[in-house]
């Protein structure tokens, strides 16, 4: 039998698929990050560290939250239901929706079934979940458009819904108490969970041939570097991160993929840049890294803050109407674990 040798690089080129439409739905409460510091106060005088540290090395002035437990799942329902409408399809006509969620109240069932359910989708239509850290919303961009060209489905409706307040509430607790003697290095090993927002999005994905008006999604790259696969870690009690090891195996990471695409894409001239968006440094060294045009990288991270898988297609929805047709687009996204996806939408 032949042998097969794994080339470490996934490339993937997409006939038929077209993005019809992506949509978000906002969570309606501000939390800045100087009111974080506020409840962050005596922990921050006790562990000699100044206030701002979110705004300085993060780049996050603000998140958004829900106001109400089970509200983000009415939010992802309104968010798909945005998509459909935007796209010009009734939800009868959906043969697959993809949840892309990391936020979860149970383990089983999925989260996609009662999304499903409220949609009124019908019972052809295939639902699942893809859990992929924050990577999760292009995976499953990635296999509708490969099922789209294979002629298994006909339009398949992405959602995602995001919701890490508990996370955020326990990691403010534990900072505060005085009972587990928090470190310095304690504090910043969590210091991402503090950058978690909380918000919504959806898309549509359908075959190019019957939507002329769609963006063709051209195809892309995936690399894994699962080696780093305890850099960062999270639960519904907190997330624990090395900050300094997720940022250089990432980029690594990114950056080996961002070669390899070279000999299969042109991507150094793309008219924007919509990448998963974690801080301000993640963001500013990949520009540099990969020598980006900061202009053409669009950033929501300030306002909204790390929103999980739903950042890239929130950030992609809010770029939506600056791009003329014809326009080239690269998403990129990276996801503890690690792994990077990257792909190519004409707009």
């Amino acid at each position: 039998m032949p042998q097969y040798q794994a080339q470490g690089n996934s490339t993937f080129h997409h006939q038929n698929a077209a993005l019809l439409s992506v949509a978000e739905v906002e969570a309606p409460e501000v939390l800045t990050s100087r009111e974080l510091d506020g409840r962050l106060a005596d922990a921050l005088k006790r562990l000699k560290l100044p206030h701002g540290l979110l705004q300085r090395v993060a780049g996050v002035k603000a998140r958004r939250n829900w106001s109400a437990d089970g509200e983000v799942r009415t939010a992802t329902v309104e968010a798909g239901r945005r998509a459909l409408r935007q796209a010009g399809i009734d939800g009868s006509e959906v043969s697959m929706m993809i949840n892309t969620s990391v936020s979860r109240v149970h383990l089983e069932p999925s989260v996609a079934v009662g999304v499903h359910s409220d949609l009124g989708l019908p019972s052809s239509a295939m639902n699942f979940d893809i859990t992929n850290a924050c990577l999760g919303f292009v995976n499953a961009m990635t296999l509708a458009s490969s099922l789209i060209d294979a002629g298994q489905v006909k339009y398949v409706l992405i959602v995602n819904g995001e919701d890490p307040r508990w996370v955020q509430e326990a990691t403010v607790e534990r900072i505060n108490s005085l009972e587990q003697e928090v470190s310095r290095d304690d504090f910043m090993s969590e210091f991402a969970s503090l950058t978690l927002g909380c918000g919504a999005a959806a898309a549509v994905i359908g075959p190019a041939d019957d939507h002329p008006e769609g963006h063709r999604i051209i195809g892309g790259v995936t690399r894994a570097a699962t080696q780093h696969h305890n850099l960062c870690v999270g639960d519904h009690n907190g997330m624990f991160t090395d900050a300094r090891g997720l940022l250089e195996g990432g980029l690594e990471l990114v950056m080996d993929a961002w070669k390899d695409a070279k000999e299969h894409f042109e991507w150094q001239q793309m008219d924007s840049y919509v990448t998963h968006q974690v801080s301000s440094l993640h963001t500013s060294s990949i520009i540099k890294a990969a020598k980006l045009d900061k202009k053409r990288v669009p950033v929501t991270y300030p306002e909204l803050g790390n929103v999980g898988p739903a950042s890239l297609p929130i950030t992609l929805a809010r770029e939506a109407p600056k791009l003329d047709r014809g326009s080239r687009v690269l998403c990129m996204g990276v996801g503890s674990g690690l792994n990077t996806a990257m792909v190519e939408i004409q707009w």
